[in-house]
């Protein structure tokens, strides 16, 4: 995983999770939801949570860079 790796709503879409669950998860492990909406977040930031949640939207975060990389 790269170190300047974003997620963001991009990927949790991707994902296939909801919002209506995502919004508590952020909140149970102390993350910034609406900074998450605005920016995204890290993917370490979320890889730290150990959640396989946060893992799922961290793959489709690596898919998205990738395809991006690949279009340059």
């Amino acid at each position: 995983m790269s170190e300047d790796l974003i997620a963001s709503v991009q990927d949790l879409r991707a994902s296939r999770l909801c919002f209506q669950g995502a919004r508590p998860w952020f909140r149970r492990h102390g993350l910034d939801w609406q900074a998450f909406l605005a920016d995204g977040l890290p993917a370490d930031v979320l890889a730290a949570t150990g959640d396989a949640l946060a893992i799922r939207v961290i793959a489709e975060a690596e898919k998205r860079a990738a395809r991006t990389a690949s279009e340059t």
